[in-house]
């Protein structure tokens, strides 16, 4: 693919930097989030038993210059190099972003969410269960769990403030002084979100122990990482930027990274598909408050109930019938991305592994990047989490999936304590 300079990388290289400038106000998670007074109107109305549905009012948006440009890049990139057909799928991504930010507060959020993050009744990759029927397992896998098999530090809440100080020690750590600042954020949705330099978490949420490595390992070690790395590169720095097409591997990849460093437990599992399960429902009917409802009966504080339902009603009407679907990216992106690694060590390309993080990217593009990274366009990761340069530690985790999958479950039968084939 030549070098940096060559002229078919510094036309796409131009390319990317107008695409960088012409997205930024773009901030489809920001503008699409509900004012905190909704939340404290809400819950007050709850408590004292006369739960309405929350009145959101959404600032009118025109992107039409945004999304003019947008059409030019694409029709100036060339679909046949890497570099362009990455530009051809950012800027259409980038677009739906738009036209969904577009109509806020209308039923056609819910077609480009589906859009951009598919929906729970789509099949998981190599046309296996849905996604739902995926929530569903885990959430029953959860239900049946022992609770008193787990450790009594299970049960210990942690504060915002603490597992700030926390993570804070351990990045400054990490990086030998400081690169990202931990913050509190009374306003957010989720419990936690990161960006390149700042992670913030939700002021008075509390936090478990598991909770504390999934942040570090989830938030900080991908989200955070692969901003950081990509704000290194000199032809593509819009690999820094969250665009919507990334959304399913990088979600798929922060989950992958708390399951292959044993960070993950059934509860968080449980969470993750209570919400997919919570998208299906209001795209089938349910309003606001079953929504809610349905979160506190699945123990969830009304305080987290809120924010889970929030989440799946961002930017749509309250009353049933639609969704933001972003949620449902989780468990498919998770087994997307497990399924990639076990072919990259099958395939003796597990450096592709490595290229992940060197910026914000689909499992497509980095196999289609491959000859740009080899060549030196495209820079590898400045920072990578300790789990990824284990080579052969990954590698043996690796290997034991791939033959452990061939293991069919139900032609094993439990007698008198031993299992048998």
């Amino acid at each position: 693919m030549g070098s940096a300079d060559a002229p078919d990388v510094a036309h796409h290289a131009a390319l990317d930097a107008r695409m960088v400038a012409a997205v930024r106000d773009i901030k489809l998670l920001t503008l699409t989030s509900w004012p905190a007074e909704v939340e404290r109107r809400f819950l007050a109305a709850h408590a004292a038993g006369n739960a309405v549905l929350p009145v959101v009012e959404y600032p009118r948006h025109d992107f039409a210059p945004v999304r003019r440009e947008l059409s030019a890049i694409a029709a100036a990139a060339d679909p046949g190099h890497p570099l362009g057909h990455y530009l051809v799928e950012s800027t259409a991504s980038w677009d739906e972003a738009a036209a969904l930010l577009e109509c806020l507060g209308t039923t056609a959020v819910t077609v480009h969410s589906v859009r951009l993050y598919g929906r729970p009744d789509e099949p998981l990759p190599g046309n296996g269960p849905t996604t739902r029927d995926a929530a569903r397992h885990f959430i029953s896998i959860a239900d049946e769990l022992d609770h008193e098999l787990m450790a009594p530090a299970e049960h210990i809440s942690i504060s915002a403030i603490a597992l700030q100080l926390q993570l804070q020690r351990d990045l400054d750590s990490f990086f030998d002084g400081r690169v990202i600042d931990v913050v509190l954020d009374p306003n957010l949705i989720a419990k936690a979100a990161a960006g390149a330099t700042r992670i913030r978490l939700r002021d008075g949420a509390a936090f478990s122990d598991y909770d504390r490595d999934q942040l570090l390992q989830h938030e900080a070690f991908v989200h955070s990482l692969t901003a950081l790395n990509g704000r290194e590169q000199p032809v593509l720095p819009s690999l820094a930027l969250p665009s919507p097409r990334v959304t399913e591997t990088q979600e798929g990849l922060a989950t992958f990274a708390e399951q292959i460093t044993g960070s993950i437990d059934i509860g968080r599992m449980k969470r993750l598909s209570l919400r997919i399960e919570a998208v299906a429902m209001a795209m089938d009917g349910a309003d606001f408050i079953d929504v809610f409802n349905y979160f506190m009966a699945e123990e969830q504080s009304p305080v987290d109930s809120f924010a889970s339902a929030q989440r799946v009603f961002r930017g749509v009407p309250v009353g049933g019938g639609s969704a933001f679907t972003k949620d449902a990216v989780y468990l498919r992106g998770l087994i997307g991305v497990h399924t990639f690694f076990r072919w990259a060590l099958r395939a003796q390309k597990l450096q592709t592994c490595r290229w992940l993080f060197a910026g914000k990217m689909t499992l497509g593009d980095v196999q289609r990047f491959e000859p740009l990274f080899e060549s030196g366009v495209l820079l590898p990761a400045r920072w990578m989490p300790p789990w990824i340069t284990r080579a052969n530690g990954l590698a043996g985790m690796l290997a034991f999936s791939l033959f452990a999958n061939r293991i069919r479950l139900d032609a094993v039968n439990a007698d008198d304590g031993h299992l048998t084939l």
